[in-house]
């Protein structure tokens, strides 16, 4: 587990949130769909570092 790793996704995610929540106040489509986008691309990162935690666990 890199908690570098986790960090940039977590980041990621919470700037999604923000960027969807700005969307949704200016009524911008846009921003909506790339906030989404971010989170999704933050919840695969989280998935990758479990999957890594997990194979390393299962090495141990």
């Amino acid at each position: 587990m890199s908690v570098e790793d986790r960090t940039k996704a977590t980041g990621k995610n919470i700037e999604g949130k923000a960027q969807e929540a700005w969307g949704n106040v200016t009524g911008d489509p846009e921003d909506k769909a790339e906030g989404k986008a971010k989170q999704a691309e933050g919840e695969v990162r989280h998935g990758v570092e479990d999957v890594k935690d997990n194979v390393k666990e299962k090495l141990n």
